[in-house]
């Protein structure tokens, strides 16, 4: 008997397959999420899951980390004021010395 394949929102899993979802992933499924694409530049983001019946990809919501974008410009900055700071440095040691 082959298992059916279905597609379904997280929010409408059942119990079944709730329990499933955490005997596979006990600690979480967050570094388990797959991005599946769609039609076009459509996709989402899903996990998947066997029961004995069937095999399931199980679309869940996914917040995308922006922060890290910020923080390296931040770095940037940072990087470009200690290399200003470093050659300043340079500069009244190189006159200190003359």
């Amino acid at each position: 008997m082959e298992r059916k394949r279905l597609v379904v929102n997280y929010n409408n899993v059942t119990s079944e397959v709730m329990e499933a979802i955490r005997k596979k992933y006990p600690l979480g499924y967050t570094n388990h999420v797959i991005k599946v694409k769609t039609q076009g530049e459509a996709f989402f983001y899903a996990i998947t899951v066997d029961t004995e019946t069937a095999s399931y990809l199980i679309k869940v919501p996914v917040k995308i980390d922006t922060k890290g974008l910020n923080e390296d410009e931040a770095l940037d900055e940072l990087n470009d004021e200690k290399e200003t700071e470093d050659n300043m440095a340079e500069a009244d040691s190189s006159e200190s010395e003359e």
